[in-house]
């Protein structure tokens, strides 16, 4: 009954004026990020993310939040529309989408899709309101080894069980926790790996290399694929729109079953991307008929835009209540709520009631919002995809800029970003992923921090991270990530190698 309490006081502080009002422009930014090229989520909020210093912290994060779903709504209009994905986990949108703009249906596959997004949003939504309290009661029985184990499972997770190459997340967390050891060591107090330069005595602001990693390397990238935006017209309107709406009860499973799928994938470090193919894999799989999938069936809309969206928003679940990130967008936002003095973790439903509760109703009313105001606005951000990406890349350049410079007001930010933008283009075309080295340089110093005070307390003794069931049932958990992906991977090969089909003899 407390929590319900809080929800609506939420929803009292969400619907003030000047708070509808950043959601309503944050919304409208989101979608202009989702849509122009060089953007997106990550990158549109890590860029506005300096604006919002000087503002309160529940407005703030409002609008921030609003920018991330009009991101994700926005990505679809690029997808369905261009058949050029607005974030990589709308690759699976055009399998369907596209195809549908082409036999002229373009509205109804904006419409599945914006609608589909709204839902898997929705269900992220529920899932943070009932189960984030509950997480983060618990997570109060933490102490420096149990949040260590934490981390550690975070990061054994995302190397046992990510997708990419095991190796290239290896060496990305590596190179994460090596620049987050850059600067003033929070326990001795000594510099270290600064050189002598009195700007990395700060160490790497996370802001600026989040800047460089995504906004200037995408950029990079974009200029040498030179692309040409050419794309199929789209109006909608309420026919189409309730048309629509009538015919999605009878794909009530597979939208059932895409939330379920995002709603894992994002609490844990699957990911959109990883969510959005398997919504599609399994709504193939189960559907009726699946040979008409990839010509334009929407339930191949429906399910990956369901998925992605469901583990976007759960993503924020872990984030909220143990202070660990879920996605990249997640990370930016935790280094906000860090700026503005406020601590993700157990403690924030505890100290900060009002700004979490706050911030819960923003995401049902952002959404609600974002649904409205992008099934107004297709035509006119369609037309912003024909400007030429010579005019466009300048201005997300000089954005960028401005939003490194603000941090600190320091040129030297500029240049760093500029330096990431460089590495964020080398790990692209080298196929590293780049979440977990921004997980690495976001959390790499608090597990560190954890597992020295852990020490500390324990007179440097190693026992103490298997001194009470909690802690030692984390750690065991977390080798078991670790080592689960290469041991599938054995057995898969063991297992490919027992089906090789006999060698047919020679003739003659």
């Amino acid at each position: 009954m407390d929590d319900f309490a809080s929800l609506m006081a939420g929803f009292q502080v969400a619907l003030s004026w000047h708070n509808i009002g950043f959601m309503a422009v944050g919304v409208v930014l989101g979608i202009v990020v989702g849509v122009l090229p060089g953007l997106g989520g990550p990158n549109g909020v890590a860029i506005l993310l300096p604006l919002t210093f000087g503002m309160d912290p529940t407005s703030a994060i409002i609008l921030l939040s609003s920018i991330y779903w009009g991101a994700l709504f926005g990505g679809a209009i690029t997808s369905i529309l261009f058949n050029i994905p607005g974030e990589a986990w709308s690759v699976a949108t055009t399998f369907d989408g596209y195809p549908m703009a082409v036999q002229g249906k373009a509205a109804e596959a904006l419409t599945a899709a914006f609608t589909a997004s709204f839902i898997g949003a929705l269900s992220g939504v529920i899932l943070i309101t009932f189960v984030a309290p509950l997480v983060a009661s618990f997570a109060l029985r933490f102490g420096p080894a149990e949040f260590f184990a934490v981390f550690l499972l975070t990061f054994c997770s995302f190397v046992g069980m990510g997708r990419e190459n095991r190796a290239k997340i290896l060496a990305s967390l590596c190179i994460g926790f090596l620049l987050a050891a850059v600067g003033l060591d929070s326990i001795s107090g000594d510099l270290r790996m600064t050189f002598g330069s009195i700007e990395l005595m700060r160490g790497f602001d996370f802001l600026v290399v989040v800047i460089g990693l995504f906004g200037v390397s995408e950029i990079l990238l974009t200029v040498e694929e030179g692309l040409v935006f050419k794309g199929k017209q789209a109006k909608i309107d309420l026919k189409v729109v309730f048309r629509t709406w009538a015919s999605l009860p009878r794909y009530w499973a597979t939208l059932l079953r895409s939330a379920a799928v995002g709603m894992w994938m994002g609490v844990t470090p699957g990911g959109a991307i990883a969510a959005s193919f398997m919504g599609y894999g399994l709504a193939k799989r189960f559907s009726r008929n699946p040979g008409s999938f990839g010509k334009g069936n929407i339930e191949g809309v429906l399910a990956p835009e369901t998925a992605a969206h469901a583990a976007g928003t759960a993503a924020l679940l872990p984030m909220l209540a143990l202070g660990i990130p879920g996605s990249a967008t997640a990370a930016v936002l935790l280094g906000g709520l860090l700026v503005w003095g406020l601590q993700p973790g157990p403690l924030l439903f505890v100290e900060q009631k009002d700004f979490v509760w706050g911030l819960i109703a923003s995401m049902y009313l952002g959404n609600l919002a974002g649904l409205i105001i992008v099934l107004a606005t297709v035509p006119l951000f369609a037309a912003i995809m024909r400007v030429p990406f010579s005019y466009v890349a300048p201005v997300i350049l000089i954005v960028c800029a401005i939003g490194a410079y603000t941090i600190s007001n320091s040129t030297f930010d500029i240049w760093l970003m500029l330096g990431f933008g460089i590495i964020g283009y080398v790990f692209k075309k080298l196929d590293y992923p780049l979440a977990p080295l921004v997980l690495a340089l976001v959390l790499g110093d608090r597990a560190e921090e954890a597992f020295r005070q852990a020490l500390l307390g324990s007179g440097g003794s190693l026992n103490v991270f298997a001194a009470n069931g909690l802690v030692g049932t984390l750690v065991v958990l977390a080798m078991l990530l670790l080592l689960w992906g290469p041991v599938t991977d054995l057995i898969g090969a063991a297992r490919g190698k027992g089906r090789q089909p006999e060698k047919p003899a020679e003739v003659g």
